[in-house]
């Protein structure tokens, strides 16, 4: 399909090819997820729904609840006021969630859609019943991408939830990033490893990486609760892990409640993780444990026994940019070169940090946000790598010309691994240098003569 792209690159303004992004509801209804008995709600027509539902469900492979507003042409002029209000009825008489998490599409926000007044007006005709919860954020797709959305859900949960009630407490607040439900497990046990006490917001683990049990759920046991939501206004640090996902949210804790923030970058590899242990054992004043130590020590062995094979190899990078700025400081770390680099999320930050990153052994990478594969595409074909690291769409590419493919952030729609297994903390990165290794020497041996077709690498 691919192979039609052409080799000369012409300047390109209004228009994107296969984006290296999806749309901000996405990313709202998946931050949503994350909160304790808590139903999604799409505030648009029942097609949007339909498709960022199904869209997560390819990813995670578990069914995604949502609920929608259901515009037809009639909200489309009068606004939907009156569709909020019936679906708010419906959903707390039906499904009697805790919390309805609603956000906006771009239809109900061209029509200039008052969410917090609809919310206030529900409230007051007795609609929310007592003890439940409808909180918002402004998410249409026209601007921003699905990190853009997933941060203005969790910056909601901090202005509808968080407060200071009791002092504070001796619990660390984490701000996991758009990473998956296993990422999200695999942060809670180096907390617990550490002995320390932390609330994660969102957490979709227990949530979308379920067992099979024979019993639907529709309100899994996993997820933050409200009266944990509530109670970060009293923890003594919030860690945010990713500035595109996580430093908002943490930016609003800190203005409304007088949390004090580290902005982190998503652990992946060895010295970002090595940081948030690092911020994590200040924070808590603990010491770190030898389990954790051991764990390290496994990573620096094995990038060390592979070192041959990953040395001055190129590599082109796609995907969201905290999980790209992480992975461009890793593949660093194991001298191979992200000559080309990109992500469909808007955002400087993402050119300045990866030139920062890259600026000594990499000073030529092409670096691009807000860009798409197509793109990439065309730098590949004038000049080949080694390696492509990047969701589900970089198969295209990788078939075309022959190179090696590593499944890495949102969406992956053709593989079930992700699921199983965590992309960040020491275990994750042992995780993501098998998969480059495996795919790199299949590659080798597809290819190679007889005669060096060796059983030992």
């Amino acid at each position: 399909m691919l192979n039609a792209t052409p080799l000369e690159i012409k300047p390109r303004e209004a228009l994107r090819i296969n984006p290296a992004k999806t749309c901000q509801p996405i990313g709202a209804m998946y931050a949503a997820l994350g909160i304790h008995g808590c139903m999604p709600h799409s505030h648009g027509s029942q097609g949007c729904c339909s498709y960022h539902r199904s869209h997560l469900t390819r990813h995670y492979k578990e069914p995604v609840i949502a609920t929608s507003s259901s515009f037809t042409e009639g909200a489309s002029v009068f606004g939907g006021l009156a569709n909020l209000t019936q679906a708010l009825n419906n959903i707390f008489t039906i499904y009697n969630p805790d919390v309805v998490a609603v956000h906006t599409t771009c239809l109900s926000e061209v029509i200039g859609d008052d969410i917090p007044m609809m919310i206030k007006k529900s409230a007051e005709e007795g609609i929310i019943p007592a003890g439940k919860y409808v909180i918002h954020a402004n998410t249409p797709s026209f601007v921003g991408s699905h990190i853009t959305g997933f941060a203005s859900m969790c910056t909601a949960m901090v202005r509808y939830f968080s407060e200071r009630r009791m002092g504070m407490r001796n619990q660390i607040n984490l701000v996991p990033g758009y990473v998956d439900p296993v990422d999200m497990r695999e942060l809670k046990r180096i907390t617990k490893e550490m002995k320390i006490d932390s609330i994660m917001f969102p957490d979709t683990s227990d949530v979308l990486d379920l067992p099979q049990t024979g019993v639907y759920h529709m309100y899994p046991k996993g997820g933050t609760t409200v009266d944990d939501l509530k109670s970060t206004g009293d923890s003594m640090a919030t860690l945010a892990l990713g500035h595109f996902a996580s430093h908002p949210a943490a930016t609003e804790l800190d203005e409304k409640c007088g949390v004090p923030c580290a902005f982190l970058e998503l652990p992946i590899g060895l010295s970002q993780t090595d940081r948030l242990i690092h911020a994590l054992r200040n924070y808590a004043g603990v010491d770190v444990p030898d389990s954790i130590t051991q764990e390290r020590g496994r990573l620096i062995d094995v990038m060390s026994d592979m070192h041959q094979y990953f040395h001055g190899k190129r590599v082109a990078v796609a995907g969201d940019p905290d999980h790209v700025i992480s992975l461009c400081q890793f593949l660093v770390e194991l001298d191979m070169k992200p000559v080309y680099v990109i992500t469909g999320s808007p955002g400087n930050h993402f050119e300045n940090r990866v030139h920062e990153i890259l600026k000594d052994q990499v000073p030529d990478a092409m670096i691009k946000q807000n860009a798409d594969l197509f793109e990439l595409h065309q730098w590949i074909k004038n000049s080949p790598v080694d390696l492509i690291i990047g969701n589900s769409y970089c198969k295209y590419i990788a078939r075309a010309e022959n190179i090696p493919a590593v499944r890495f952030g949102f969406p992956i729609l053709d593989r079930m691994t992700h699921r199983l297994f965590p992309t960040v903390g020491y275990s994750g990165a042992m995780h993501l240098l098998n998969k480059i290794v495996e795919v790199t020497f299949d590659k080798r041996d597809r290819e190679c003569p007889e005669e060096l077709f060796e059983l030992v690498q």
